[in-house]
């Protein structure tokens, strides 16, 4: 079988085949159909009219008899029998994302009938995650944890000082990892449960559709069982089959292709805003903004979080006028306050440990603070807007609870069922990341990019094209050539 790595480090010098995945997916005895009741109370309120059950799989493959642990999966269950083709399994992104509402999620959106005739719509909370045996770091909103995206850094004593905290943050998850299950949550292990899955419910196949960090989930999935995927739908993608330090990286480059966007939003609105008559007058400000405040932060907030707050705000055009609120809140001289954080749990403690256990296992991650003082350095001049954030170090560089298999190889042998949608001008998933997928596909691919700005493209997107095509993949097996949507 051919195989394929790109920016991948020298520690891998072993490759994963399609042959090894089936090892470690070694069968088990049948299991009985799920049996589809009431989802817990919390995912019942915000997604009401969905099943949810649970289905076991072990906790470490290469051990199917060990220990197990259970997942939750949900359900929108096809009305329309005799246009049922089977099981379309979902992810939204993350790691460390729910995926449980996912189903009511695309309902709400307006996920064409059509698909919902075809397809019973099957929602998960991958390992580690929510309801599904979550992990825990036991985050806490006093110590004010930067997230899933790096902060900046100004120079190499801040990547220093980062290094530091990075180190204690990747001790404090081993520390609470009393039971040893963040060594075996991966992309590699959440492909391999969405098979068993597929196997429970009791279908020859499944198709898939994921988003953003989906992409990654969905490009092992495929590689590793590429006779049991039916039709794959990648989305807004990371270019490999993990969130790795080089997709984190491109962070930088997916700022300064999306803020142009909202810069020229600002600008035509700059007497409500006052942010800037023209693009470049925006662009100006936020330079001008985040200096300020990184020299005298305003109630608590300083240019760290400034342009932490920004890049995440354009994930979504809806999110613009909530940005340039903030902007203009601090585009006046203010005294400089301190808040003071209460001792309490972290809302998103769950998400934020399942993240770091997924995407450090995944792949390999520098350990020198060298590297990535280099990298920071090189990225602030090539991506002034965000690269010196997207470049710096995270808890990965330290993680002890390594996964025991290295990172999935891109499988270019099997049936051509892989649809990449891609927005040209994304924010956190560039269009490289998509030419990347297709390129190590190659055949088994097809490629259709969209001259939009956000992230996400099928149905989160509001392209009437990409809609269309996506749509005619799912429901027609109608899979396009490379192209284009306006």
């Amino acid at each position: 079988m051919k195989t394929k790595r790109h920016g991948a480090g020298p520690g891998l010098a072993l490759t994963v085949t399609i042959g090894l995945a089936g090892v470690w997916a070694a069968p088990v005895a049948s299991a009985a159909p799920p049996a589809w009741g009431a989802c817990p109370e919390a995912i019942a309120a915000a997604a009401p009219g969905m099943q949810c059950s649970t289905v076991t799989v072990p906790l470490d493959y290469q051990k199917p008899a060990g220990e197990k642990i259970e997942l939750t999966i949900s359900r929108i269950a096809s009305a329309n029998p005799a246009k049922r083709r089977g099981v379309l399994l979902l992810n939204p992104g993350g790691p460390g994302v729910s995926g449980l509402t996912m189903p009511s999620d695309l309902v709400n959106r307006g996920i064409p009938n059509s698909v919902l005739d075809a397809y019973d719509l099957i929602g998960l909370d991958p390992r580690g995650v929510g309801h599904s045996s979550p992990v825990d770091c036991k985050f806490t909103v006093e110590q004010n944890y930067p997230g899933n995206v790096p902060p900046w850094a100004e120079d190499a004593a801040t990547v220093a000082a980062d290094a530091k905290a990075a180190k204690a943050v990747a001790d404090q998850c081993a520390a609470n990892d009393t039971g040893n299950r963040m060594a075996h949550m991966s992309t590699a292990n959440t492909a391999r449960d969405l098979d068993r899955i597929r196997s429970v419910l009791g279908e020859e196949k499944a198709s898939f559709f994921g988003a953003s960090y989906g992409s990654a989930l969905g490009a092992a999935y495929a590689s590793m069982f590429p006779h049991t995927t039916d039709r794959v739908l990648l989305d807004s993608n990371l270019g490999d089959t993990a969130l790795t330090r080089e997709s984190q990286r491109r962070y930088g480059l997916g700022m300064e292709q999306a803020f142009p966007g909202f810069a020229r939003w600002a600008a035509d609105r700059h007497d409500a805003y006052g942010l800037g008559r023209t693009p470049k007058d925006v662009r100006r400000t936020y330079f001008a903004l985040a200096e300020r405040l990184d020299e005298q932060p305003v109630a608590g907030l300083d240019g760290r979080f400034f342009r932490q707050f920004t890049y995440v705000s354009l994930f979504n055009k809806t999110a613009y006028g909530i940005l340039a609120q903030l902007w203009q809140s601090l585009n006046v001289p203010a005294q400089a306050t301190e808040t003071a954080a209460a001792a309490q749990p972290h809302a998103q403690s769950n998400f934020l440990s399942a993240y770091l256990a997924v995407a450090c296992n995944d792949s390999v991650w520098p350990s020198d603070v060298a590297v990535y003082q280099r990298d920071v350095a090189e990225d602030r001049k090539k991506f002034p807007m965000f690269g010196a954030a997207a470049a710096n170090i995270s808890p990965c560089a330290f993680w002890s609870r390594k996964s025991p298999e290295p990172q999935v190889e891109i499988n270019d042998r099997g049936p051509a069922n892989i649809l990449i949608l891609q927005n040209r001008l994304d924010l956190a998933t560039p269009l490289v990341g998509a030419q990347l997928l297709r390129r190590d596909f190659a055949q088994r691919s097809r490629l259709v990019t969209v001259d939009d700005n956000q992230h996400g493209v099928y149905v989160f997107g509001g392209n009437a094209c990409a809609l269309n095509v996506g749509t005619a993949w799912l429901v027609d097996g109608k899979l396009p050539r490379d192209s284009k949507c306006r």
